[in-house]
């Protein structure tokens, strides 16, 4: 994954944060609050799905875009930063998921 571009991305998903709804599909999300964006984000992933089982790897490519900019956009409601989810993947990195789901359940 290029931080970079999600950086850039999530700066101006950040940015859009008060402008004009009818201008900004991004400050559309923002008015409509964290349950719309929370949707979306759930959409998007069922869309992922979807084109995975049906081996549609374009559509997959596509709908995987969109699943990111509206996690981007529920990060930044949350006031997540991008730099805090690659910390924690990076702790994570080198421990056996099974080993890390035990962790969390303790």
């Amino acid at each position: 994954m290029n931080g970079a571009v999600v950086q850039r991305l999530y700066d101006l998903i950040v940015s859009r944060r008060g402008v004009d709804p009818e201008r900004s599909y991004v400050a559309r999300l923002f008015q409509k609050g964290r349950p719309k964006m929370a949707q979306k984000v759930g959409e998007e992933a069922v869309e992922v799905s979807i084109a995975a089982m049906q081996h549609d790897h374009d559509h997959m490519v596509s709908e995987s875009a969109d699943l990111l900019f509206h996690l981007l956009v529920l990060w930044a409601d949350a006031g997540i930063r991008p730099s805090e989810v690659w910390a924690e993947l990076e702790r994570r990195e080198g421990t056996s998921g099974v080993d890390e789901k035990k962790q969390r359940v303790a």
